[in-house]
């Protein structure tokens, strides 16, 4: 009697409101992109966060050509038109007595639409030309956290041992201080050096904006390093890397052809996320004055700059601050769309 094996029925990963047949043949990649482009909450999220980036991108057509003024020098004796009337952008301050002095509120208009700070620049201006940095800064430090930690990540995880030991302790060092504390610190060192930072060739401005991006990168290694590791662990243990050793695959092939592909989604996945964390940290240092130095500004250093007039004209800081707060919520909202899509133990496993 004939003997046949017998060979389990496959599992699936559907998302919900998915069948099999139409998942059936596709490739992962591309039954991730289909899942995130069904989800309108998401492609949503992305589009604001794209429409932010493009109206800081856009700053310098804003200041020059609508507002038509430099957001970067003082203009406390200048004056603006408003309702046909010359007026001046720094008034007398209120009251019988008429004291102090309080710059324009906003006028709706093209130049100074929301506003002017202490020292008479346009807000609208500077928030976009803030953004700019700040989103500079976001997304550069992100991107530099998720590249170091997963290839961290790698080396742990496949080679164990004393590579793994030694990393994870000095992840575990850098883990032990409260973020905000160590960036602090870092930043406080580097923009009390006289030269700046000088290694070998290199040199770097304290002013420069890759002291706040190189700061907030380092102190973030670790969060995208400890979950990296573990999905390294875990795939360096599957039949098919088991598999590609026995036929005399190299160490590269290995990491880079078999483990980095199957944890790669991880990085993708909190990238949307870490950028939020960024963007989030940056403002946090320049509002405390030890992230972006001036004459440039950032969203950080406009709500700082804009603490002195809440009372009396609030939008110095409300502004920045909204942008602060879309930013995150969108990011936010895309980083749960691409996990939901990406992540396949966030879906619903059936039997065909």
């Amino acid at each position: 009697m004939a003997e046949f094996a017998f060979e389990p029925e496959p599992e699936v990963s559907l998302a919900p409101g998915e069948s099999v047949q139409e998942i059936s043949g596709k490739s992962p990649w591309r039954l991730a992109g289909r899942r995130l482009l069904r989800n309108r909450l998401a492609i949503g999220a992305l589009g604001l966060f794209l429409l932010i980036v493009a109206v800081c991108a856009a700053a310098p057509l804003y200041a020059h050509h609508i507002a038509n003024t430099d957001p970067f020098d003082a203009n406390i004796t200048g004056t603006t038109v408003v309702d046909g009337k010359e007026v001046d952008v720094i008034q007398q301050g209120g009251g019988g007595l008429g004291l102090g002095e309080i710059p324009i509120g906003p006028t709706w208009h093209s130049n100074f639409f929301i506003g002017a700070d202490s020292q008479g620049r346009d807000v609208m201006a500077r928030v976009l030309y803030g953004g700019r940095n700040s989103l500079l800064i976001g997304i550069g430090s992100a991107a530099i956290c998720c590249v170091i930690a997963l290839v961290l990540a790698l080396l742990a995880g496949f080679f164990r041992g004393g590579i793994d030991t030694i990393l994870s302790r000095l992840m575990d060092l850098i883990w032990a201080f409260p973020v905000y504390l160590l960036a602090i610190s870092l930043a406080t060192v580097l923009l009390t050096k006289e030269n700046g930072l000088q290694w070998g060739p290199i040199h770097v401005d304290p002013s420069s904006l890759w002291v706040p991006t190189a700061i907030i990168a380092l102190v973030y290694i670790p969060y995208v390093y400890r979950p990296v590791r573990g999905q390294v662990l875990s795939v360096r243990e599957k039949e098919y890397v088991e598999a590609s050793i026995s036929q005399g695959a190299s160490s590269l092939r290995l990491m880079f052809g078999e483990i980095l592909p199957n944890v790669v989604t991880t990085v993708i996945v909190m990238l949307p996320l870490m950028i939020a964390t960024t963007v989030l940290t940056e403002a946090a240092l320049s509002f405390l004055t030890i992230g972006v130095q001036p004459p440039q500004a950032s969203w950080g250093t406009i709500i700082n700059n804009g603490q002195g007039l809440l009372y009396v004209r609030p939008w110095v800081a409300i502004a920045p601050g909204i942008m602060i707060v879309l930013t995150v919520l969108s990011l936010n909202v895309f980083g749960d769309g691409v996990r939901d899509a990406l992540d396949p133990r966030a879906k619903v496993r059936v039997r065909e």
